[in-house]
């Protein structure tokens, strides 16, 4: 297939290739999917967390089948490219990573990324050749696709207790060696590590928001170099915690004040009349 404007994989390119940074929030549903694209977001991306919570699953818990089903139910939901959160490929060898990657462009996503995280406690961070040698996998299998897919590469250091940026760093470097368009290092601790990290590699730079408070704003994180700001989880989170908030004062205030600040009726029917998604 040649690529064109409205190829999903090639317009996700083309916002990592236009001056600036953009940013691509991760719904975890259809209804919130096309919320955030009447909204006027751009792209979208999957969260492997908030797909889990959505089913009543633990994160890390959901088989790669229901992986794609969900992929493929938030790319039917808007016209906006979507993403996806693709955890280790399901399973540690290249092969298998490979073999995910072609699985996943058949739900029509844009792209995806592969984390080096390894699901071991014990040992949570793939060998740094291991962890090459699959996102070398997934470059080659992206690249054997008949559509645009863009590839992120994951290092997952700092979300398991190994603060070592000169190992992310060099683990970034030798990702996009191995042939990923995108790189992505989540819970860079501040502006500093994030301004070192894109001074330091030659691809695009994800940066994910909402992990905690942190107080980096979209200016700030532009100016140090961000291409792509994602949300991961926390705009689930969010909306969960207010739940929570609200049927904990049911049960044990019996009051329903949660009700004063919930999002109106019309204002919800609005995101979902026909044609706001785009489709």
């Amino acid at each position: 297939m040649t690529a064109t404007v409205k190829e999903p994989g090639a317009v996700l390119r083309a916002l990592h290739e236009r001056e600036g940074c953009f940013l691509i929030p991760n719904p975890w549903d259809a209804g919130s999917a096309r919320i955030l694209a009447s909204m006027g977001f751009e792209a979208l991306a999957t969260t492997s967390a908030g797909m889990a919570f959505a089913m009543g699953w633990q994160e890390g818990s959901v088989c790669l089948q229901d992986t794609l089903d969900h992929c493929r139910q938030l790319v039917d939901a808007t016209a906006l490219p979507v993403s996806a959160d693709l955890e280790k490929g399901f399973g540690d060898s290249p092969a298998s990573v490979g073999d995910t990657i072609r699985a996943a462009a058949q739900t029509g996503l844009a792209g995806g990324s592969i984390e080096d995280h390894s699901g071991d406690r014990d040992k949570p961070i793939f060998d740094f050749d291991q962890a090459v040698e699959r996102i070398a996998a997934a470059a080659e299998a992206s690249r054997s696709l008949p559509q645009d897919f863009v590839l992120t590469a994951r290092a997952e250091n700092f979300l398991w207790g190994r603060r070592d940026l000169d190992d992310t760093i060099r683990r970034l470097q030798a990702f996009s060696q191995a042939g990923a368009d995108v790189l992505y290092a989540p819970g860079l601790p501040d502006l500093d590590s994030v301004r070192r990290v894109c001074a330091e590699v030659d691809k695009p730079l994800n940066v994910v928001m909402g992990l905690s408070s942190t107080g980096f704003t979209v200016p700030q994180l532009a100016a140090a170099g961000v291409k792509r700001i994602s949300v991961g989880a926390s705009f689930a989170r969010a909306a969960y915690g207010a739940f929570v908030a609200a049927a904990n004062e049911v049960l044990n205030d019996g009051s329903f004040t949660y009700a004063d600040s919930a999002i109106g009726f019309a204002e919800m029917n609005a995101f979902f009349k026909r044609g706001d998604s785009g489709q």
